[in-house]
C-alpha cells in the first residue's frame, strides 16, 4: 500500500492555486518546478508549495483532494495561511 499526499501550489501569495495528489511529493513538486508537467501549472507558473498533507493510503489522499477542490477559494487560502502565513515555498522543507 502506497502512502499519499495532497498538495497546494501557488504562483504568488494569494495568486493562482492548484491542488494535486501524489505518492511522491518531492518528485512531483520537482516536476512542477522544472515544467515537466504540461498544462495548468506550467501555463500559469504555479510551482511553489504552499501546503501539503500526508495520508496512509492513496485512496485517503484522493478523497481529501476531492474535498479540498470542492471548497471555496477563501477556504483554500485560509488552509495555506493556517500553517504558512508568509506564503513561503515549502519545497526546500520537504527535501
Amino acid at each position: 500500500m502506497k502512502q499519499g499526499y495532497i498538495y497546494i501550489l501557488f504562483n504568488k501569495p494569494n495568486g493562482t492555486l492548484y491542488i494535486g495528489v501524489t505518492s511522491d511529493l518531492a518528485q512531483r513538486i520537482y516536476q512542477h518546478k522544472h515544467k515537466h508537467i504540461q498544462g495548468f501549472t506550467q501555463k500559469y507558473g504555479v510551482d511553489k508549495l504552499g501546503y501539503y498533507e500526508m495520508f496512509d493510503t492513496m485512496e485517503s489522499a484522493i478523497t481529501r483532494e476531492k474535498q479540498l477542490k470542492a471548497r471555496k477559494r477563501q477556504a483554500k487560502i485560509d488552509l495555506i495561511e493556517s500553517i504558512n502565513p508568509t506564503w513561503k515555498d515549502l519545497y526546500e522543507d520537504i527535501l
